[in-house]
């Protein structure tokens, strides 16, 4: 009997910024938070679920991507508008 084996590499890929097509798991709203597990699965929430969450997502989370940041932004072209 011919064993083969061949030569398995793992490589990790960076998370790619959360976009509007991510929506939160609990309530499918727009995500800005994104938990990495150590099983290699992920979940998404939106802000208020990150808050309300957040400190048992700590305990269970690899890498925590948090854009929450991207609320308060406001695009160029509506602040120009409001001149």
């Amino acid at each position: 009997m011919m064993r083969i084996e061949a030569e398995v590499t793992t490589a990790v890929a960076t998370s790619a910024p959360l976009t509007a097509a991510d929506r939160c798991d609990r309530c499918g709203a727009q995500a800005y938070l994104r938990v990495e597990l150590q099983s290699g699965g992920e979940l998404l929430f939106c802000a208020h679920h990150a808050r309300e969450h957040g400190d048992k997502l700590k305990e269970i989370a690899v890498k925590v991507v948090d854009e929450t940041h991207k609320l308060g932004d406001t695009p160029a072209s509506a602040a120009s508008e409001d001149a």
